[in-house]
């Protein structure tokens, strides 16, 4: 009888996880969308933070929030995607088919990865909303959408590769050390906010500085409309050698600074409302 519980129980997926994972993402986004626009202007024309504040000040209020429908959709279900498959994953692994702890963490977070890249094509349009090059193109993030539809399927996978290379290892990073993290707060009902806080936060600074370089050739893969399809290698080559190592990473004190509050926000919110639904 127990035996079936539990097949009955790995085969059920765990709503809770893609429902913190899911809100959690939102309330991440609605507070740190002004930092990431002024870190992709940076990314995208090679100036610094001051210029790109004033860049957006011009601009002006209503154009801060412009584009963030995608990242709200995107960046929701991923992190749903993201907590809620690795939940599912491991569980299987481990419980279902009784793999090592190690093993079913590495595998899981891998495979979430891989899932999550099935939401490439919101990632592909918000960098298009996001240069102000197409700013008079696409009225908004549905019609973007809409044009792509010409060049066919593959357009909305551009930079596919480097959204897999990135997603994989940042997520084993994340998983595996999270925990391990978060045990050298002494326990307290108190300091368990703060615990998650500082776990999710310094493992977001770390994984983005890492994973950076990616980012910005995923930037550069992304921005054309149509025409021929750049390997990861090529545009990486291509950016290294105009931009030297360091170009290869401007922007990114913005970036973990963003990162850290985002990760930050995102774990305490995930851990706080998954504690919250179990009750």
């Amino acid at each position: 009888d127990s035996y079936s519980d539990k097949q009955t129980k790995l085969r059920k997926p765990d709503w809770h996880e893609f429902l913190a994972g899911y809100l959690a993402g939102s309330i991440n986004i609605i507070v740190t969308f002004p930092i990431n626009k002024t870190m992709f202007r940076q990314q995208l024309h090679g100036i610094s933070a001051l210029e790109a504040v004033n860049q957006l000040k011009r601009e002006g209020m209503i154009s801060l929030y412009r584009g963030i429908l995608p990242p709200l959709l995107q960046k929701s279900c991923s992190y749903s995607l993201m907590f809620g498959c690795y939940d599912q994953y491991r569980r299987t692994f481990h419980d279902g088919l009784g793999f090592g702890y190690t093993t079913s963490m590495v595998l899981s977070a891998i495979l979430a990865g891989c899932t999550e890249a099935v939401l490439t094509p919101f990632e592909r349009v918000q960098t298009l909303m996001l240069d102000a090059k197409y700013g008079k193109e696409f009225k908004n993030t549905p019609h973007a959408f809409q044009s792509l539809r010409v060049h066919g399927i593959r357009e909305y996978y551009r930079g596919l590769s480097a959204i897999l290379m990135r997603n994989g290892p940042s997520n084993v990073i994340f998983f595996s050390c999270r925990d391990k993290l978060r045990s050298f707060v002494p326990e307290h009902r108190k300091l368990g906010l703060l615990a998650d806080f500082v776990s999710g936060a310094c493992l977001g600074a770390l994984i983005s500085t890492l994973s950076f370089p990616i980012n910005t050739t995923k930037t550069h893969m992304q921005k054309t409309c149509g025409g021929e399809f750049q390997s990861f290698i090529s545009v990486f080559k291509a950016l290294y050698l105009e931009r030297g190592l360091w170009g290869m990473f401007r922007g990114v004190h913005v970036n973990y600074t963003r990162s850290f509050i985002s990760w930050g926000i995102t774990n305490v919110s995930y851990e706080y409302l998954r504690t919250t639904f179990r009750r």
